[in-house]
Formats: structure tokens, sequence, C-alpha cells
């Protein structure tokens, strides 16, 4: 389950890391409560929002209610804006990355950091690749004193101020199951260290363990664009966009890569359907299901990476669907991973084609838009 910004800096604030103090805004006359020199930022689920203008410094409540208007309502990479997080302005000195992940088949926590931050961690990658770091995390003894002085060496900042940040974000991945937590930028400031943006990735399959707050953000998102649709023991999130290519994918980190390469191609999605993990049959026929209720849905992409979940069952809730309630626009399948060959052998019986490499699956899903239109 993927978060907005506002939902992560209150897990962050309970874990103990700073935070800007800031408020939710969905309506303009909630801007009086809002205390000027303000940042008002878009909350979408989707990256790159920055660059798209969906971040306003605004001196003035003027300033403030003109960004509000041209804000609002408008799109980033087919999402739609519902609502604003206005924060305090604030002094920044340096920009830093940091981040705590579980890699895949890893028995570790993988900690990356970096001491430029507030641009891509990709581009880092590319273009100052000695300005990255990692560790590794042992989860049976967590964050380790030595790494602690490490992460202070390389911002070249306060330790304790490093082990607030640092302790924080291991606890906030520790006690809400996240699969992700990334703090760009964290901001160096005359008061210390402040996390300016959040990003968080529960894992889906702790649900069962962590159910009033997966509810609580549920409720959140529902309230604001996204719409959390309860299936049996899983849970399909669905968020309404503004495009013509309906997207389901079984993983949130998956599906914002897909989301980002439709837009590169030059269409939108029209809905982003993310099952979660440990899907099943049924699961995949809801998600059809949910993605056709969409009357601007002109073709469908499935993009699914099998880990835990099994790529023939997934072809099963297709083909089952198919026969059921047919198919009325053309579906790309991309599929990989367990049980490949037999879920592919599956989708070939039923006439149905799959693909390996997922950005011919995005060409051949937006070139089928248009032919659909």
């Amino acid at each position: 389950m993927k978060l907005y910004e506002f939902q992560g800096k209150e897990l962050f604030r309970e874990a103990g890391i700073p935070v800007p103090h800031g408020r939710l805004i969905t309506k303009e006359e909630e801007l009086r409560l809002v205390e000027f020199p303000a940042v008002l930022k878009a909350q979408v689920l989707v990256g790159g929002r920055g660059k798209a203008g969906g971040i306003k410094i605004c001196k003035t409540p003027e300033e403030g209610r003109e960004a509000f208007k041209s804000l609002l309502g408008a799109s980033i990479k087919g999402e739609k804006i519902c609502a604003l997080l206005a924060e305090e302005t604030a002094d920044i000195k340096r920009e830093f990355y940091l981040s705590i992940t579980i890699p895949s088949g890893s028995k570790s926590f993988l900690l990356m950091g970096s001491a430029t931050g507030g641009v891509e961690i990709e581009q880092v990658a590319q273009s100052a690749p000695e300005a990255l770091f990692s560790l590794l995390i042992d989860p049976i003894v967590g964050v380790m004193d030595y790494q602690v002085r490490y992460v202070a060496k390389r911002f070249a900042c306060e330790v304790e101020e490093a082990r607030k940040v640092l302790t924080g974000l291991y606890r906030a991945l520790r006690e809400y199951d996240a699969t992700l937590v990334e703090i760009n930028p964290l901001a160096e400031t005359p008061k210390g260290l402040l996390a300016l943006d959040a990003k968080v990735v529960l894992d889906d399959k702790a649900r069962w363990r962590r159910s009033e707050l997966f509810e609580r953000l549920a409720e959140q998102q529902a309230a604001i664009g996204g719409q959390a649709v309860n299936i049996s023991t899983d849970t399909i999130t669905y968020v309404p966009l503004d495009g013509t290519v309906g997207l389901i994918s079984d993983g949130a980190g998956t599906g914002m890569l897909t989301l980002d390469l439709i837009s590169d191609a030059g269409a939108k999605a029209a809905c982003f359907c993310e099952m979660g993990g440990l899907t099943s049959p049924e699961v995949m026929y809801s998600a059809l299901e949910r993605t056709l209720n969409n009357k601007n849905v002109k073709a469908i992409i499935v993009v699914l990476i099998g880990g835990f979940n099994r790529m023939d069952e997934m072809a099963e809730g297709i083909v089952r669907y198919q026969k059921e309630k047919g198919l009325p626009v053309p579906i790309v399948v991309r599929m990989c991973g367990t049980m490949e060959e037999e879920g592919k052998r599956i989708m070939r019986e039923a006439n149905l084609k799959t693909y390996d490499d997922l950005y011919e699956a995005v060409r051949e899903v937006v070139a089928l838009t248009g032919r659909n239109s």
C-alpha cells in the first residue's frame, strides 16, 4: 500500500522523525488556518511531482489562494490532485537522501543514503555514484552505533541528529510493516535535520497484523480520491485517474514505474489498480471487474512479477473473466516469475498474448488505446 506524503509524515512523526508543521487542505477557506509564508504540495501517489509544478512556495495568503486554484483539480501524470499539504517553509542549508528497504530474498534490511538529496536517486546513481552509500541492517540487532556514526560522517552532521532520524526511520519500517521508508530530501536546517518529504510503502501481507492502521489509511485515501476495495482477505487499492489506459499491477513499485512509462509514451492511465501481496485468481478477477467498470478505459495493461504471487493463478483469473464476462477492450499482460511458463501456457490456450518486456508491453497498450478510440 503506497501512502500519500501527509500519511507518511504522520507515521514519521509518530516514529520520532522531525517533520515540518503542516495541515491537509481540500477547501479554499481552509487556507485561513495556514500561516504564510508556506509551501503548498500536491498530494499524489505518482512520482515527479516537483518537476510537474506540483509544489508551490507562497509568501502571502494571496499567493496561497492562486496556488490552490492552480493545483487543486489539476493532474500530474494522469492523477487528479484532490488535496494539498500546506507546510511551514524551512531554512535549508543542505539536502540529503536516506531510505531503508527490504531487498527481495535478503535476510537484512538495506539502508541507502546520499549527501546529494532533493533529486531522483536514480539520477544520483548515474551522475555521481560516489555520493551514494549503503549499509546492511541486521533485523535482529537493529541499527548499530557505528552505522549511525558512519551516516553522520557522510552527511557531516551531528551524531545525535543522525541517530534521531536513522533510528526513527528504522522504527517506522518495523512498527508499521513497511517495505520502503524514504526521505528525499532530508534537509539540514538551523534547527536540525528535517524530513521535507516522505515516501512510505506498507506490506499488504501484514494487513491482518495492522488492520486498524490499514483501515485508517485506506479511509484517508478514499476521502481524497483513492478508493480501497476490500475483497475477502486481500485488498485492492483502486485509484481513479483521467486517462484511457487501465493499469493493474501486483505491487506498488511496479505500478508506479508503469504509470511513468505510460506517461513517457504519451498516454495517461484511466486508473491504477494495485492487488498487493499474496493474490489469487479471485483477486485478479475482481481487479479486472473493477477496472472495466471505469468507462474511460480503452485498453488494459496487467503487470505481474511473480514472487509470492503465482503466474498460473493470475492467468486463471484473467481467463475465467474472459470466459464468463468477456473482455470488451484489448488487454496486454506482462508476466514473469513464479510459475511463469504455466501461466503463459494458460494464456496462450485462451488466445491471449503475454509479454516479457515491460517497455514493449507499455508501447503496445498505448498504441491500442489510440486504435480503440
